[in-house]
């Protein structure tokens, strides 16, 4: 087998099964069970991740005191149920790194690099975000994953004309994104057609308005995410993408996790 005919990858399967805690294996497993999935994954790095593709985890951010006072109404309802991820991890940019220079471009795509990456998915966004925000959905089948848009429909069904519109992100915009996590799964089932996938979850941090402003030459403060003036201008955005790297099959990067908040709803939040 591919992977297997590596002692390399393999002292990085038993690193990441080292690092990984048995709390994380264990609760993967009992997730990929309940999902009655014939397909079971094992994930190189990062390996206490318990999100993937094929087994969807529900994800509550609410508390589960039913006697607190209900919360505001955020400015800009969720569009899925997923953990919302604002600032890099320390731990998960060392194992990307390592992800990407000792798996991805040695085994999968020797011309795979981030930056080229990144540059992508700030297309993506921007594709996305404006079918979103015209409610053409439509327009995104091949770009995410039927179940995911069944889930967007939902939830921008349930929106203000307005609140669609604050869903819009031109590129030009970003003015700060990171990977949060590159992961590495692989089907182990059948040995002899063994699929592999790279999913990456991307953040982006938009300021709406911002080509403007460098247009007219504003200055712009490197402290712009923590300025009470800009707080209801910037918005945050969760991207997970995910692709078939299986030896034969030729497939383009696909996004399954769509999420939109604005700093100033979690900073309200925070503060109550």
């Amino acid at each position: 087998m591919f992977l297997r005919q590596r002692s390399s990858v393999q002292n990085l399967i038993n690193f990441s099964r080292y690092v990984s805690s048995p709390s994380s294996t264990n609760s993967g497993t009992s997730a990929l069970r309940q999902s009655n999935s014939s397909v079971q994954l094992q994930r190189l790095l990062p390996a206490g991740s318990q999100t993937s593709f094929l087994a969807r985890r529900n994800y509550s951010t609410g508390s589960e005191d039913h006697d607190a006072a209900p919360r505001k109404p955020r400015s800009l309802p969720r569009l899925m149920d997923f953990p919302e991820l604002v600032w890099p991890s320390v731990i998960k940019t060392v194992k990307n790194w390592i992800m990407v220079h000792f798996i991805i471009r040695p085994y999968f795509d020797r011309e795979f690099t981030l930056p080229d990456f990144v540059q992508g998915a700030k297309q993506a966004l921007q594709v996305v975000s404006a079918s979103l925000a015209g409610g053409e959905l439509k327009n995104l089948d091949g770009l995410v994953e039927r179940q995911t848009l069944n889930d967007l429909k939902t939830a921008v069904g349930k929106m203000s004309v307005a609140q669609r519109y604050d869903l819009m992100v031109a590129k030009e915009d970003i003015y700060f994104s990171f990977p949060y996590q590159v992961g590495v799964m692989f089907d182990e089932e059948d040995e002899d057609s063994q699929k592999r996938f790279v999913e990456i979850t991307m953040v982006f941090h938009v300021l709406k308005g911002l080509k403007g402003m460098i247009e007219r030459g504003d200055q712009i403060p490197l402290n712009i995410g923590v300025m009470p003036e800009f707080r209801d201008k910037i918005c945050i955005c969760n991207y997970r993408f995910i692709k078939e790297f299986t030896k034969g099959v030729d497939s383009d990067w696909t996004v399954n996790i769509v999420n939109h908040f604005k700093a100033s709803d979690l900073a309200e939040e925070a503060n109550q």
